[in-house]
């Protein structure tokens, strides 16, 4: 069995309500540490703040908007940046191996341990009745929490350097899914959630 062939393929993960693929390498004309060190360096990272229970919050990370249209979630407008020839490499990778189209990204760098991202769906109206999600991963692995929003159901994955997971279907909504922080000390990681708008 050739073994970077299974690493490269984008696998079913049986899962209710929804659809679920997992591809333990995105193949990438570069290194994962280069895709990391470039976009730490080439990205305009911004401390966002979002709409919480009424409130103004800061998020626990930092991101960024690229691409090709305008985003609104938690009651906040993002206008796009526009993609890097670095963005573009990785998402015509996505589109490769997942079969589906994006026009649009949203990066976000945990920096260590302490940075995390809520509990959510990506739901808005403007992806469509069946988003399809594509998020990569590149850096230090972290654990990606899915709830059912109704069945006391919940699945726990790592996602590790260079992993691609797909979410489609009816996935998000009837699941949310988010990043906790964790006790142990954890290095810098990256992920980008691809979108169509």
């Amino acid at each position: 069995m050739d073994l970077f062939a299974a690493e490269s393929e984008l696998l079913p993960i049986p899962i209710d309500d929804g659809e679920l693929y997992f591809m333990q390498q995105l193949p990438l004309p570069f290194a994962n540490e280069v895709v990391l060190q470039r976009l730490l360096a080439e990205t305009a990272w911004k401390a966002e703040t979002i709409f919480l229970f009424g409130r103004e919050v800061a998020q626990p990370r930092l991101s960024a908007w690229y691409g090709e249209a305008r985003y609104t979630y938690s009651g906040r407008t993002f206008d796009p940046l526009p993609f890097t020839p670095l963005q573009l490499a990785i998402k015509q990778a996505v589109e490769a191996a997942s079969g589906r189209r994006f026009n649009s990204v949203l990066l976000n760098y945990y920096r260590n341990e302490q940075d995390s991202m809520g509990f959510h769906s990506d739901d808005e109206p403007e992806l469509g009745p069946e988003p399809a999600i594509a998020s990569v991963s590149f850096g230090a692995t972290r654990t990606f929490i899915l709830k059912h929003k109704k069945l006391a159901k919940t699945v726990k994955m790592d996602l590790t350097d260079g992993s691609l997971l797909l979410m489609a279907g009816k996935l998000q909504h009837c699941w949310r899914h988010g990043i906790n922080k964790e006790r142990s000390p954890r290095g810098a990681r990256l992920n980008l959630t691809f979108r169509l708008i």
